[in-house]
């Protein structure tokens, strides 16, 4: 009896399936590996090496994702990483362009939190049902959630001339409430900065509350030790604008351009970007006070 050996392309796709459910099982015996790829974006204080190496790095992610495309590591990763790099390098020369990528973080958010993640998209619960299924969410979830809800107050942000935009309010606002309950402490304090912005930002019709948002950024400070830039930046930008206080407006820029970039090494790069954007929101000072 001829044995006939299988035809090339044949052995090729048992290749290439072999390769793929290795690649995947390696993928899920690394959990920690995404999170420290897109922890390192933070870390890198050189600003134009990272503004050149963090598209090629997501590139990476989304072709790794092709090949576990539920990995809820890999899509958390994601969230952060587009998040991050239109917030410190698209939104202030090309706000449409940024919006585009906070959907784009948002959607992987949404996709990293699997079911409970289900209503992020705007168009699911509203009220008790929405806090009941936020309650859903526990540390486990922590990352995802806050990626996707700063996607979301990135996109809201950029697009206030839009219904659209202005009926996510009570979806950001939720998601953002829970994220302190959670963890308020995650990442020196970042629900209490996101917390802080959404209530400064707001007019009080629309949930906007002054006294509860510099609470939120004094517990913000207090976590870093006024390391995290970004508690200044956004106190000043925001809290400080709507309550017309000029003096704290000139003493946070003044501190932070003071301020060792390198104090906290996870967020070297914001520290060092939140400098360059203090040296420009002062220049525009007399624009915000009346």
């Amino acid at each position: 009896m001829i044995m006939r050996k299988p035809p090339i392309g044949m052995l090729l796709l048992a290749g290439l399936a072999l390769v793929s459910g290795c690649l995947q099982l390696g993928l899920r015996a690394s959990p920690s590996l995404f999170q420290n790829f897109a922890s390192s974006i933070f870390e890198e204080c050189d600003t134009h090496l990272a503004r050149d190496s963090i598209p090629a790095n997501l590139k990476l992610l989304e072709g790794l994702l092709k090949n576990d495309p539920h990995n809820p590591k890999i899509l958390a990763a994601l969230a952060m990483g587009f998040t991050g790099y239109s917030l410190l390098f698209v939104e202030p020369q090309e706000p449409g362009r940024a919006s585009l990528l906070y959907l784009r973080a948002r959607a992987y958010g949404i996709r990293a939190l699997g079911s409970k993640g289900r209503f992020l998209d705007g168009s699911g619960a509203r009220g008790d049902t929405l806090k009941a299924a936020l309650k859903e969410m526990s540390r486990e979830d922590m990352e995802a959630l806050l990626w996707t809800t700063s996607s979301l107050t990135g996109w809201i942000n950029l697009n206030l001339d839009k219904p659209a935009a202005l009926a996510q309010f009570g979806l950001a606002e939720a998601c953002l409430k829970r994220l302190v309950e959670i963890e308020p402490n995650y990442l020196h304090g970042l629900p209490h900065i996101f917390m802080g912005v959404s209530l400064s930002a707001l007019p009080p019709v629309l949930g906007g509350n002054a006294e509860e948002a510099r609470s939120h950024f004094e517990r913000a400070l207090a976590l870093s030790d006024r390391k995290f830039l970004l508690a200044q930046y956004y106190y000043a930008r925001y809290y400080a604008v709507r309550t017309q206080d000029r003096e704290l407006f000139n003493s946070l820029l003044r501190e932070i351009t003071r301020a060792n970039p390198e104090a906290l090494k996870d967020v070297c790069l914001i520290n060092r970007i939140i400098q360059e954007r203090a040296e420009d929101l002062e220049k525009k000072a007399d624009d915000f006070f009346i």
